[in-house]
C-alpha cells in the first residue's frame, strides 16, 4: 500500500477553488482506493508521496525533510500573475510572496497543473517541462448534478424565483477578477431578468478592490442577489434553480464553478479566454466584453432550443472530466511516482 500525505490548508477559508479541488481528489481516493492508497492529512510523518496542496510556510519547511516526505509533489493553482486582482498587497510584501511562491514549486520533485496553458509559464520560471504534470480538475456527480423538473421548480419557489423568470447565476469570490463588474453592470441593465452571485470575500479585508465590492453588495439591484459563501450542499440548489450559467472572469485555471455547473447540466457563457480552448472548447457560449456577454444573454434567452444543446454539450464536458475517468489518472500518476521515490 502506498503512503500518501496530504499538507493543506485549503478547507480553512470558505469559498474557495482550491479547496473544492482538494476534497474532490480526497473524495476519489476514499471511493475508489480505499485498499490502494493509506491516505493521511496534515501529518509530519514519513510517506512515500507528500502532496502539496496550498503553500504554508510550515508545508515549505517541511521540504527540507526528504527521506520523510519520499516524493514531494505540488497542486499548482496560481501563478503571481493569477494573483493580481484578487489580493492587495504592498508592493515589497508582494514581490516576496511572489518570489516564495515560484520557490516552492521549485522545491518539488514534481507539480502538477490543472491546466496545459501553465506548462509554458511555469518554463519561464525555470521549471523544467518534464517536472509539470498535467491533471484536470473534477467534480464528483454525487454532489453536483441535475435534478429533476420537479425538484428545480421546488428549489426555485424556495429561492422565491417565479417559474417563467430568466435566472443568470454565477459563482466565486466577489472580486476584479472573476469579473464582479460586468456581472453587476449586466443586472443593472437587464431588470427583466434575475441574476444570482454564490461567493463572498473569502480573503476579507485584502481582497483587491473590498471597499468598492461592499458597496456593491449592500447596494445591489432589485434583480440582483448575492448569497454570500454557500455549502456545497446548498450550491447545487443554485446550479439547479438557473437557466444560465455565467463566469465572466478575466483570469482562470480550471474553474470549479465551470465543472459544478457542467456537471448540474447547465448551459454555459464565459468571457472568451484562451486559457478555456485548450479545456473546455466546443463546449460553452462566449463572449469578449460586456456588449457580447449582454448580446448572448439575449440571444440565448430568446432561444430555448440553442440552451437545449448547450445543455447536451454540458453533459459531454461532464463525462470527460468525470470523477470515474479522473480517478484512473490520479492512479496511474501516484503509482508511477511512488516507484520514482524507491
Amino acid at each position: 500500500m502506498i503512503k500518501i500525505n496530504m499538507f493543506s490548508s485549503a478547507d480553512k477559508v470558505s469559498g474557495q477553488g482550491v479547496g473544492s479541488a482538494y476534497k474532490e481528489l480526497l473524495g476519489l481516493l476514499n471511493k475508489y482506493f480505499a485498499n490502494d492508497f493509506d491516505v493521511t492529512i496534515n501529518k509530519y510523518i514519513k510517506a512515500d508521496i507528500t502532496h502539496y496542496h496550498t503553500i504554508d510556510p510550515l508545508f515549505y519547511l517541511s521540504t527540507f525533510r526528504k527521506k520523510k516526505r519520499g516524493r514531494k509533489i505540488g497542486y499548482v493553482h496560481f501563478l503571481p500573475e493569477t494573483l493580481e486582482g484578487s489580493i492587495k498587497l504592498p508592493k515589497i510584501a508582494r514581490v516576496i510572496f511572489y518570489k516564495y511562491v515560484i520557490s516552492f514549486y521549485k522545491r518539488m520533485d514534481q507539480i502538477v497543473v490543472v491546466n496545459p496553458s501553465f506548462i509554458p509559464k511555469l518554463e519561464k520560471y525555470n521549471i523544467a517541462k518534464e517536472k509539470i504534470e498535467y491533471i484536470p480538475n473534477f467534480v464528483s456527480t454525487d454532489t453536483f448534478y441535475e435534478k429533476t423538473d420537479e425538484q428545480k421548480a421546488e428549489i426555485r419557489k424556495k429561492f422565491q424565483i417565479e417559474p417563467d423568470d430568466f435566472v443568470v447565476f454565477g459563482n466565486g469570490q466577489v472580486q476584479q477578477r472573476k469579473g464582479i463588474d460586468d456581472f453587476y453592470k449586466l443586472a443593472e441593465n437587464n431588470p427583466d431578468i434575475k441574476f444570482i452571485w454564490a461567493g463572498g470575500f473569502s480573503f476579507g479585508k485584502i481582497t483587491d478592490g473590498y471597499d468598492r465590492y461592499k458597496r456593491m453588495v449592500e447596494n445591489s439591484p432589485a434583480n440582483l442577489t448575492f448569497t454570500g459563501i454557500v455549502s456545497r450542499d446548498e450550491l447545487v440548489d443554485y446550479y439547479n434553480a438557473c437557466d444560465l450559467f455565467l463566469l465572466p472572469s478575466y483570469d482562470e485555471l480550471f474553474p470549479m464553478s465551470v465543472l459544478e455547473a457542467l456537471s448540474c447540466g447547465n448551459p454555459v457563457l464565459l468571457r472568451n479566454l484562451e486559457l478555456y480552448e485548450a479545456i473546455l472548447d466546443g463546449y460553452y457560449e462566449s463572449g469578449s466584453d460586456y456588449d457580447e456577454l449582454n448580446e448572448k444573454i439575449h440571444t440565448l434567452r430568446a432561444n430555448p432550443d440553442k440552451l437545449k444543446e448547450l445543455k447536451v454539450k454540458s453533459k459531454e464536458a461532464s463525462a470527460k472530466y468525470s470523477e470515474e475517468h479522473l480517478s484512473k489518472i490520479w492512479y496511474e500518476f501516484y503509482t508511477q511516482q511512488a516507484k520514482l521515490g524507491e
